[in-house]
């Protein structure tokens, strides 16, 4: 049966001691090995010294989960490609919480002594309920295989939760068995526009990245999100692809125009008007719960290249009197004007709500008053908002200047003005 086999099988008869402390030279103390695939099946090139490994560190609900076990006592036949996890003396448990199965793996290769597969993840569908990750009833499967004797080494399916674990059991000899783990978390979601700006009648590419939207590894998942633009508030729904199998990131395209209605993935615009994608993540990590979700936004512009914060900028802001005389402090009871230049930098007519915020020494607004419009481009404009002080003090002042009272879209970095009150 060849040297090699006779040589494992001395071993196997030796002492419990002596055959722990072989085992554990044989199995730790592995060689670095390049990356190497069979029946498609991928492992890693690594140089630590555990026999168990996964190709990341954190894993998300629904990711392919790929182990490589380093046993090169296993090896039995250098011509043949082994198995492992076949027999009582060699098991293998795949286990997340409160799930497990029984796995083979498949040598890598002949004579490699590398053995490797991959477990499906197929998340856990009771943590969203009807709502669905994406707020339209989508949720993972929650799958789990079923295994006469054994799984593996490409068909284990494990249901998982949003905080969860996956760990490997491999039943090195009877009385030794050696461990591998990694977490699996909720990620975060990203969202962004490709580009800062984009031309007119041209089109933009939005992209999220969120790998717990990926529920199945084999496919190009999709989902929906909301995206509209300054001059329609409405909006469309677009529809967010992912870019490769189990990348997690996904992207959509929007067309604009400006002598059409929305429509499809096509959204009616203006020059210089502001493109926002939303990104609603409903698989937050810790500490958030399962039932909480955060909306993201990106924004990016068409037409003209001005960044959104400047192109109605706000200058001057002061405080005058009834005269027009400017003021450095006021008195309770006096009526005064707060006033702040602003200029339309576009080339086109840009309406606005030009705001007026009063917190006093403690930071607790104690007014709010605003006035709307419409800049025609390039216009220069003086605006004010009248205030009374009831009470001395030092107060702040707070000025925005936005798209409008239900658009906050802002225009224009906020000013603060300190206001003393004898």
């Amino acid at each position: 049966m060849g040297l090699k086999h006779n040589y494992k099988l001395m071993v196997r008869g030796l002492s419990s001691l002596l055959m722990c402390s072989i085992c554990l030279f044989l199995v730790f103390i592995s060689p670095s090995y390049a990356q190497t695939s069979n029946q498609g099946i991928m492992t890693s090139s690594s140089t630590s010294n555990s026999p168990i490994q996964f190709d990341k560190k954190v894993f998300s609900w629904t990711d392919r989960v790929y182990i490589t076990i380093y046993a090169p006592d296993f090896n039995s036949d250098p011509n043949l490609i082994d198995t492992i996890g076949e027999t009582q003396d060699d098991k293998i448990n795949v286990c997340t919480t409160g799930h497990c199965i029984p796995y083979t793996l498949s040598e890598t290769g002949t004579d490699t002594g590398i053995f490797s597969g991959y477990v499906d993840l197929t998340g856990d569908p009771t943590q969203k309920g009807a709502a669905g990750i994406d707020g339209d009833g989508n949720n993972p499967s929650g799958t789990m295989s079923t295994c006469s004797s054994t799984c593996g080494p490409s068909d284990g399916m494990l249901p998982a939760t949003g905080n969860d674990g996956i760990s490997v059991s491999f039943e090195y000899t009877r009385d030794q068995t050696v461990t591998g783990s990694a977490l699996i978390r909720w990620h975060l979601g990203e969202i962004q526009w490709l580009q800062s700006n984009y031309t007119t009648n041209g089109y933009g590419v939005l992209q999220i990245v969120d790998p717990d939207m990926s529920l199945d590894p084999d496919a190009l998942n999709k989902f929906d999100t909301n995206v509209w633009s300054s001059s329609d508030s409405g909006g469309i729904k677009l529809t967010m692809t992912e870019t490769e199998k189990g990348s997690g990131i996904f992207q959509g395209t929007v067309d604009f125009t400006t002598q059409y209605t929305s429509s499809g993935n096509r959204l009616h615009i203006s020059e210089g008007d502001t493109i926002t994608g939303e990104y609603i993540d409903r698989t937050l990590p810790l500490p958030f719960s399962p039932s909480d979700q955060k909306q993201l936004f990106a924004t990016t512009t068409v037409g003209t290249n001005l960044p959104p914060l400047e192109r109605v900028p706000i200058s001057n802001t002061r405080i005058i009197d009834s005269t027009g005389k400017t003021l450095d402090k006021i008195t309770t009871g006096q009526q005064v004007q707060i006033v702040s230049d602003v200029t339309n930098k576009m080339n086109k007519v840009q309406p606005f709500a030009y705001l007026v915020q009063i917190e006093d020494n403690n930071g607790i607004a104690i007014s709010l008053s605003w006035i709307t419009g419409a800049l025609s481009p390039n216009q220069n404009l003086s605006l004010s908002q009248s205030w009374i002080p009831k009470s001395t003090g030092v107060y702040t002042a707070q000025i925005f200047v936005w798209q409008g009272i239900t658009d906050p879209n802002a225009l224009s970095s906020p000013l603060t003005l300190k206001i003393p009150v004898s």
